[in-house]
């Protein structure tokens, strides 16, 4: 298995194909700049911030600080990192107009079935 570098995670591009599969740059989510920050350095950040490899030095420590929300970001690579991260951990909004109804929600109405029976019939059990 191969070791993982700081010199690797810089030379490799980041992407996130599941989120933006056409690429940060034309997702429009992100300027020229910060696309380019967030392909050179995502790798790297990303590897700091799951604790995949310790930082070395005070930069490295700044990424893992600012992506932790203890201090502001103070250069272009940490300010995409943090809306990348807005973006794809903003909430997801549903319909105003409903949704179907699942089997597992079909099932649980069953079981809240209350019969109304009503008292007003006069039954007479002695003919």
């Amino acid at each position: 298995m191969a070791k993982i570098t700081r010199d690797s995670l810089v030379k490799k591009m980041f992407s996130d194909a599941k989120h933006y599969p056409y690429g940060f740059s034309r997702s429009g989510d992100f300027s020229i700049a910060e696309s380019k920050a967030l392909q050179q350095y995502g790798c790297l950040i990303a590897a700091l911030v799951d604790g995949v490899i310790k930082p070395s030095n005070e930069e490295e420590q700044a990424y893992i600080d600012c992506a932790l929300g203890v201090q502001s970001p103070q250069n272009a690579a940490q300010k995409a990192w943090l809306k990348y991260q807005s973006r794809i951990n903003r909430p997801k909004y549903g319909s105003i107009h409903g949704t179907k109804k699942t089997s597992s929600d079909a099932s649980n109405d069953d079981d809240n079935l209350v019969l109304d029976i009503d008292d007003d019939i006069d039954i007479d059990i002695d003919d």
